[in-house]
């Protein structure tokens, strides 16, 4: 039977402390990425991030030991998001170009999403030396396993022939290139954006 007295905790249990920690990180990185975004990575100052969220900046330290730690996590979700979405492909089958198109069309919308805007607007020598490597690495992982796709889309017929890294890196671009001159109040939404943009590559990579 529970002590009485531990339901009356006010720092409740474990888990709990786990989730509002956790509730508070993502707080930090949602705002900060928005700024990242709209005012350049130099430009943003953790007093930016603090004011917003109405805290000190000695609080958002003790959640991140840096401004470096906040934007590699940012860029990490971002690239995370296109990895799981590739798991995800990979898991329903089909053939190359149904995995492919699939693939392509969740990419898009995460270069519409905050997190997928810090990737393509993050540049290798914004990040500190171990930040980076990690960055470069999840960056290749997504960029083999799009070239996987495409290559087994020429193996079975259902993608045109050509080099797979060439089209890899013009698919890539194109996509990446969509958190450039997206506009959330635009005239086209996520969705529409992904979809014209990814049945325009298609139309260039149909066997």
């Amino acid at each position: 039977m529970p002590d009485p007295a531990l339901s009356t905790s006010p720092w409740g249990s474990r888990a709990d402390r786990a989730a509002e920690r956790d509730a508070k990180r993502k707080a930090v990185l949602t705002t900060a990425v928005r700024f990242f975004n709209s005012k350049g990575f130099a430009a943003t100052s953790l007093d930016d991030v603090a004011k917003a969220l109405q805290v000190t900046k000695p609080t958002i330290y003790h959640y991140f030991s840096s401004k470096d730690e906040i934007l590699f996590e940012c860029v990490r979700l971002g690239l995370e998001a296109i990895r799981d979405a590739a798991e995800q492909v990979r898991a329903r089958g089909g053939s190359g170009r149904e995995r492919l198109e699939a693939l392509m069309l969740e990419y898009a919308l995460v270069m519409t999403r905050d997190f997928g805007i810090c990737v393509t607007r993050t540049s290798d020598d914004q990040l500190g030396d171990d930040s980076r490597v990690r960055f470069r690495a999840l960056k290749r992982e997504i960029d083999l396993i799009l070239r996987d796709v495409i290559t087994d889309g020429m193996e079975d017929g259902t993608l045109a022939q050509g080099d797979p890294r060439v089209v890899c890196f013009t698919i890539s671009g194109a996509l990446n290139w969509i958190a450039r001159w997206y506009r959330p109040n635009g005239p086209m939404t996520a969705q529409d954006v992904a979809r014209s943009t990814v049945a325009t590559l298609m139309a260039g990579l149909a066997s």
